[in-house]
């Protein structure tokens, strides 16, 4: 499913966007919580006004020392690896699980 993304501000500093996306959660929360563990992150959040009829609003503050658009792509980055990991590890998995179901003869 594509998502959408519209700009709300740039600057130096600060970053603000919005995330167009019917689940309204899982990918803000993902980019503000991996964005507050990297250096100068001052503040990372998303906001809902109104979780019936608003986009989540995603804020990345940094203290001058980093570009916040640096941030959030070296954010999604991690995220994209972080689900590469998810998915093999799964898979591995999935691989025992069968492996076990055919040694029990189940």
């Amino acid at each position: 499913m594509p998502v959408d993304v519209e700009l709300k501000k740039y600057d130096g500093k600060e970053l603000r966007f919005y995330v167009k996306d019917p689940d309204k959660h899982s990918i803000p929360n993902l980019i503000a919580k991996l964005a507050l563990r990297k250096p100068g992150v001052i503040y990372a959040a998303y906001i809902i006004d109104h979780p019936l009829v608003s986009d989540p609003e995603v804020v990345i503050l940094t203290d001058g020392s980093r570009d916040p658009l640096d941030v959030l792509r070296e954010v999604l980055e991690e995220a994209r690896v972080l689900a590469k990991r998810f998915l093999e590890m799964l898979d591995e998995e999935v691989r025992r699980y069968e492996a076990g179901k055919q040694s029990s003869g189940s």
